[in-house]
Order: structure tokens, then sequence, then C-alpha cells
């Protein structure tokens, strides 16, 4: 393996990836590339534990996540895209991490908690969903990943891997790596375009990477402001204003935009000319993205033999991984 630090990073396929996505991890994916040595996962075995009655709609966003990530600029000859269930040692790796990690541990993960409370899971959370930080942490460990990106809301994910590693390798020796967060310069979630805290599929609130032109236009204009700024002359709040968060995310020009929420604040600015102005920023990010994303739909069958290589040579990463593992667990046998 190249002597760089290693990069583990994905996305669960449910769904194609939205604009949050790209300044979540996205953008920042196309330049670790470069300086790492990157592998990104295909998430399915994650998408399975709420949607293990519909396992055709997790295999069917395969392609769909696939395309998004070569449509950003991911390229398959610096980085390694593999699909989680087809690494069987990550599997593997899960059953024995589940002996050093308790339920009481798991059912206190913040992420997790608040995952289970937004799902309405309540009671009847299912042993997969609730372990899940312990599949993740084999995801991670299973190719000595040194650095994972994620946003703020996922970093207890990666405090709970560290936690497994340090008493794998108590017990067990020096084997496994300790992650560390590589938490994106803009650290928060984006909102959706009705102004609620989560953008995702199943609000009907985001704007994906492959929505057309107009589609675009017409989620921006249809886009959480100041309901209290009734017109133009009013004076208007720029918490919690969408087409602001959106700005100041999008727009590389920040005096310009100081400029227009200083305007807003002291009325005078109607939103139509705010929304606007998004829309030319965001079509501006989007287009390219969605010119080579038409361009790869065009051959499905060569962006999943990309997906297929990959998956090759992460199987024969972490067939490595998993050999040391065994050693230092004393269940080499033969």
């Amino acid at each position: 393996m190249e002597n760089k630090k290693i990069i583990l990073t994905g996305d669960r396929p449910t769904g194609p990836l939205h604009i949050g996505h790209y300044v979540g991890s996205l953008k920042n994916r196309v330049m670790l590339q470069d300086e790492y040595n990157q592998f990104v996962m295909i998430a399915d075995v994650q998408a399975l534990t709420d949607n293990f009655e519909n396992p055709e709609f997790v295999r069917a966003n395969i392609l769909e996540v696939m395309l998004d990530y070569l449509a950003v600029g991911i390229d398959p000859q610096k980085t390694t895209f593999f699909i989680q269930s087809m690494i069987p040692e990550i599997a593997e790796l899960t059953i024995f991490y589940l002996n050093l990690v308790t339920v009481a541990r798991l059912e206190r993960n913040p992420t997790v908690k608040d995952e289970i409370r937004q799902k309405g899971m309540g009671a009847n959370v299912t042993a997969g969903f609730l372990t899940y930080p312990v599949s993740q942490a084999a995801d991670i460990t299973i190719f000595k990943a040194h650095l994972v990106p994620v946003g703020q809301d996922q970093m207890p994910m990666i405090e709970q891997t560290a936690e497994i590693v340090h008493k794998f390798n108590r017990f067990y020796g020096e084997v496994l790596v300790e992650p560390k967060c590589l938490v994106p310069e803009f650290g928060g979630r984006l909102p959706g375009v009705d102004g609620k805290a989560k953008m995702s599929k199943s609000l009907g609130n985001a704007i994906y990477l492959k929505d057309s032109s107009d589609d675009v236009t017409k989620k921006i204009m249809s886009m959480y402001t100041d309901p209290g700024h009734l017109r133009v002359e009013d004076p208007g709040k720029i918490e919690g204003n969408a087409v602001f968060t959106y700005l100041d995310v999008f727009d590389a020009n920040k005096e310009e935009v100081a400029e227009l929420k200083a305007h807003y604040q002291r009325g005078g600015l109607g939103d139509v000319k705010l929304k606007k102005r998004l829309n030319e920023v965001l079509q501006a990010v989007l287009q390219p993205i969605r010119e080579r994303r038409e361009q790869f739909a065009k051959d499905p069958a060569q962006v999943l033999q990309l997906v297929q290589n990959g998956t090759q040579k992460a199987r024969s990463v972490a067939a490595a991984t998993m050999a040391e593992v065994k050693k230092a667990m004393k269940i080499d046998y033969f």
C-alpha cells in the first residue's frame, strides 16, 4: 500500500446525493484524494438497518451514488470505491468488536439516540440499528484509516470507534490504528429549503446534484426566508433564513453577502432578489456536476465496473488486516 495516510469515507445508498452532501464531504473528497490514500464506501449494510424490508431500494441506489461521486470529480484512479456488503471481513470484525462494547454504551451514543428519535423507532429499534456504530468501527479499522471526514453530528461515532480500538489494542496488542475526525470547514448541516434543520429525501426539502436547472430554480424560489418579512421595505431577519445560510456557504463574494445582510436587516431588500442571486450562484456550482453526471450515466455498466474493481482492491486490504487481527487474537489456527 502507498505510504500515505489512509482516509475512509462514504455514504448510504438511499437516494441521490444532495448539496448538503456536497458541502459536507464530497467537495473535500475531491481535494483529499491527491493527498491521501482514500477509500470511499457505499454503505449498503448500514442502509439496510432501516431499509431491511426494501433491499431493492438500496440496490437501485448503488448506481445513483456512484454517478454522484464521479460527477463531483472523485477519480477512480486516485480513490478506491467499494461496496460495504462485498467485504465480508467487515462483518467478521464487527462480530469480534461486539464483545468489546456494552449495550448501555451503544444506547448512550448521541448520534444513535438522535436517529432513533427522528425515525420514531422507540422500543422497536432493531439490534442491527443499535449496533451500527460497531459496524462503522469495523468499516474504518479494517482499512487502518487514520482520518475519517465527518460532520459534527457524527463525531460521537468516531469517538466510539476510538474506544473500541483502545480496548482491542489493550487486550491483544497494538494492531489497530486509532482514527481521527476530519471536520469540514462547513461543519454544520445545511438546512432544507423549507428551513428545517435536516435536508432529506423523506422531507422533500433537498436540492439534489442531479436536479435539472428548472428544478433547482423552483426549489430556490420556494425557499424559507423570514416569515415576518412581508414587504420589501420591512426589516428582515437573517437568523434562520435559509437563503442567507446558503449564500454564506456557496457565494464566494463574502463582502457583497455581508452588504446584503445589512441591507436586509434595515429593510428595502426583497426576498426575490436574494433568491435570484442564490439561483445564479448555485446553478454555476451544479451545472458542471450535472453535465458530468449525464455523461457517466450513458454507460452504467462501466460505472458499476469501476466500483467492482475498487471492491476487489479493498477486499485484499481488508483480508490483510483481518489476518493480523486473528493472529493477535490467537485464532489463526491453521
